[in-house]
């Protein structure tokens, strides 16, 4: 027989937590057709892949992105798929563009998100045709998608559906009607193939627009009540909720551990923000670990932390520091909207000594460690400043730190970049967060944060985490654990149709070069993004993969890039829906397996 593809030589490893086997690959109509320990014949196969001395492994998930906008612009998805990656998840935050407005998703996304509003807005009005859930999965199907994408329904967007803007981020309680709307939207999101909800209680992140300028997302208004009626259609279809607790304050985490335990009913499957080694809190990892085994051991509960598998590295523009939200005299500074009277605050020398006491406020202690010593100078006007921190610029110049900073920010804008790192710093814990079995990779904010973050590889950069460990001898992971958790493990958790490649699956899969798994894969650059017409940050190591397929066709190549297909015909991606998710009716008596998964 002929096959589409074949791969040959390569190191196979099928998703599971099974180690590598040289096996040939047989692709044909999109499935993996065939599995052989001796070569396959390849007569009539247009392309044949030579895998000698590489890993042919399934396609990576990214189970926290933000391509919500440049899914509906630009569905290739470029700068995911040539990192391995084959199926994004969007909706994460409780921010959608599942049932809203194009005003209203526009206003959720883009301030939080870190993209251009006056981007976002127009491709919105443009292109989205929808009205609901059931018209939301249509437009997707009909998509010429890059890799594969599933969708929560974010909470903030069901309260804006629902209670109106205002409404829902003035305090105000949704009457009893409200909340049966906001059920039956759950139901329906679900009924057409979303997997999930997503909820957020952290205040940090702020609204776009005129309308709620710098107002906390709607989520952020709920009650538990509201949470807990919202939770118990999860409970009962078996969906995913994924959701972050306080960023400052991190109490209701206590909260969600109660929503998620499995005594005496089905456990509510949980995907929560975010287990870091922190600057700021580096006793952190371990209060997320051992919460992690409470939610699973002792409250029987389907709980995990998502975590980052790289350095949680920052850059940032004059005063645009989403940090600064975490104290008073920071959110004073985010809430300015005019950026002439923004610097000219910070000339204020009440403002300055307020901003000063607040800064060193261990209470309010969150994300950033806000230590002026590891905040780094990366561009500016004045050269002789690049590569120096903000206190010793300070000492220089007779200056406490926070006048230094507000000195060059005042004087140079968005000229003076800066960057810091908030955490994830050590190797050593790093390794044990990504061991902990109550942990997941991802959080990568692909698609958001684009003159930020740059954790498009993130996949790559957590397997040179486990290969330069066992070749210093000093193994957390062996590589086919590795590979499972970035694939099959994430895949059965979310409850979606990827992450393996055995016979009969479809063929979604990544050939890499261990030997490009080098410290290259944190080299950050510009990269433009196409048809939107904007710039954003990544980091490329193009030696780390040859080839990415998806459905079995050739979605990228290291030698000669992407096909012109990609983004333009609908024979790459696809959604995929919830594949656990229960119907309206059915319910699944304790005991089955579904508990177990």
């Amino acid at each position: 027989m002929s096959y589409d593809i074949i791969i040959k030589n390569g190191l196979y490893f099928d998703g599971s937590d099974a180690p590598g086997s040289l096996r040939h690959v047989g692709i044909k109509d999109g499935r993996i057709d065939t599995l052989s320990v001796s070569p396959l014949d390849e007569s009539g196969c247009p392309e044949v892949i030579d895998a000698s001395g590489r890993w042919v492994t399934p396609g990576f998930l990214e189970i926290h992105s933000h391509y919500d906008a440049e899914a509906i612009a630009a569905p290739a998805l470029k700068e995911s798929v040539r990192h391995g990656v084959t199926t994004v998840s969007v909706g994460s935050c409780s921010i959608s563009m599942v049932l809203g407005e194009a005003e209203d998703c526009s206003d959720l996304f883009t301030r939080v998100e870190a993209v251009p509003r006056e981007q976002v807005l127009p491709i919105l009005r443009d292109k989205r045709t929808w009205k609901d859930a059931k018209g939301y999965r249509a437009f997707y199907d009909q998509q010429p998608l890059g890799p594969n994408l599933c969708s929560f329904l974010g909470h903030s967007e069901l309260r804006v559906t629902v209670m109106g803007l205002e409404r829902a981020i003035s305090g105000a309680k949704p009457t009893e009607a409200e909340l049966q709307r906001m059920e039956e939207l759950l139901e329906q999101a679900l009924d057409a193939g979303c997997f999930g909800l997503s909820v957020m209680t952290t205040r940090l992140d702020k609204m776009d627009g005129d309308r709620a300028w710098s107002s906390p997302l709607p989520s952020t208004f709920a009650s538990w009540k509201e949470f807990s009626r919202l939770f118990a259609v999860l409970r009962r279809r078996n969906a995913l909720m994924q959701g972050a607790p306080n960023a400052v304050t991190k109490i209701n985490v206590f909260a969600f551990l109660y929503q998620a335990h499995g005594w005496f009913r089905r456990p509510l499957k949980c995907s929560m923000l975010t287990a870091l080694d922190l600057k700021s809190q580096p006793f952190m990892h371990r209060i997320t670990r051992a919460s992690g085994w409470v939610a699973n051991r002792l409250l029987r509960g389907r709980y995990r932390w998502q975590t980052l598998p790289a350095p949680f590295v920052v850059r940032i523009e004059g005063l645009n520091m989403n940090g600064f939200e975490e104290f008073g005299a920071g959110e004073v500074l985010r809430d300015i909207k005019d950026p002439d009277e923004l610097y000219t605050r910070i000339q204020d020398p009440a403002f300055r000594e307020r901003f000063k006491k607040d800064i060193k406020a261990t209470l309010s202690l969150g994300l950033w460690h806000r230590n002026l010593s590891d905040c780094w100078v990366r561009e500016c006007p004045d050269t002789s400043l690049v590569g120096r921190n903000f206190e010793d610029i300070g000492r220089e110049r007779g200056l406490d730190p926070v006048d230094a900073f507000f000195e060059l920010a005042g004087q140079y804008r968005n000229e003076l970049k800066w960057t810091t790192c908030y955490g994830n710093h050590r190797p050593e814990i790093m390794g044990k967060l990504l061991a902990s079995p109550w942990t997941q990779p991802g959080f990568a904010d692909s698609g958001a944060h684009l003159a930020s973050h740059a954790q498009y590889n993130f996949p790559l950069r957590m397997l040179k985490y486990v290969r330069d460990a066992e070749l210093a001898g000093q193994s957390f992971m062996d590589t086919g654990r590795a590979i499972h958790r970035l694939t099959g493990e994430l895949a059965d958790f979310a409850g979606i149709d990827a992450g393996y490649i055995r016979v009969g699956d479809r063929a979604d899969l990544v050939v890499v070069n261990p030997a490009g798994l080098t410290d290259e894969l944190d080299d950050v650059c510009e990269a433009p993004m196409e048809v939107i017409g904007l710039t954003r940050l990544v980091k490329r190591n193009d030696d780390a993969v040859d080839a990415t397929l998806i459905n079995g066709r050739v979605a990228y190549r290291r030698e000669s890039g992407f096909p012109e297909a990609l983004g333009k015909e609908r024979v790459f991606g696809t959604f995929l829906p919830g594949r656990d998710v229960l119907s309206r009716p059915q319910e699944v008596p304790s005991g089955s397996p579904v508990y177990g998964r």
